[in-house]
């Protein structure tokens, strides 16, 4: 099977916000619109992530539609680094607070959807939440942004330099290497929690 051919789906970028005691988010590409009467959303988010303990404990969560206008640090900022030992809004000015008390992206997204959980699905590495739509708020007419457009326009371009004598596994995702001759079967990127698959080998 050409795993590649997944690649090919296309997806939206978001970053997925929520509130327990502190607040948090982190990126995904997994959100969707499933019904209009009632007016719902799917979410899968990965259980190794701080924001997935954070809706299942509170059942809300916010979703900013990341924008063409986005920069590359906030996919730093949320997708790169953990919540559990990071605050990911110090020194972060960039947000607001909607009715329901979580945070949402103002910079670089075109607008944001309010939810509360209806019902989850345990898909095994992710949770399914289903959720009902209770706020919405369009904040510019920028289009939104692609996983093709920003792999295309607004990741940086890897240093193509090959390692000398080396066998390097560098991330399509977010650039993560690691320098190994072959990764286990189980590996995920610590970065952006994506599978082995998803690695390209870079031999020296």
């Amino acid at each position: 099977m050409d795993n590649k051919a997944m690649y090919k789906l296309s997806y939206g970028l978001f970053v997925v916000t929520a509130r327990d005691g502190k607040d948090n988010g982190c990126i995904t590409n997994t959100a969707m619109q499933v019904t209009t009467t009632p007016n719902r959303i799917t979410l899968a988010v990965n259980k190794e992530n701080f924001t997935h303990d954070m809706i299942l404990k509170t059942g809300i969560f916010n979703v900013s539609i990341l924008s063409e206008d986005a920069k590359f640090d906030v996919f730093e900022r949320f997708g790169f680094q953990s919540g559990r030992d990071t605050d990911k809004f110090a020194d972060y000015s960039d947000f607001a607070r909607a009715q329901n008390g979580v945070t949402y992206i103002t910079n670089g997204t075109n607008a944001v959807i309010c939810a509360k959980v209806h019902d989850t699905v345990d898909l095994g590495t992710h949770t399914l939440f289903i959720a009902d739509v209770t706020d919405a708020l369009t904040l510019s007419d920028a289009p939104s942004v692609t996983y093709a457009y920003y792999h295309a326009h607004i990741k940086p371009k890897p240093d193509e330099k090959k390692p000398v004598g080396k066998t390097v596994w560098r991330c399509r995702i977010c650039g993560y290497e690691v320098e190994a001759e072959e990764l286990p079967d189980d590996f995920i990127c610590p970065l952006c929690k994506h599978p082995k698959e998803d690695f390209e080998k870079i031999e020296g």
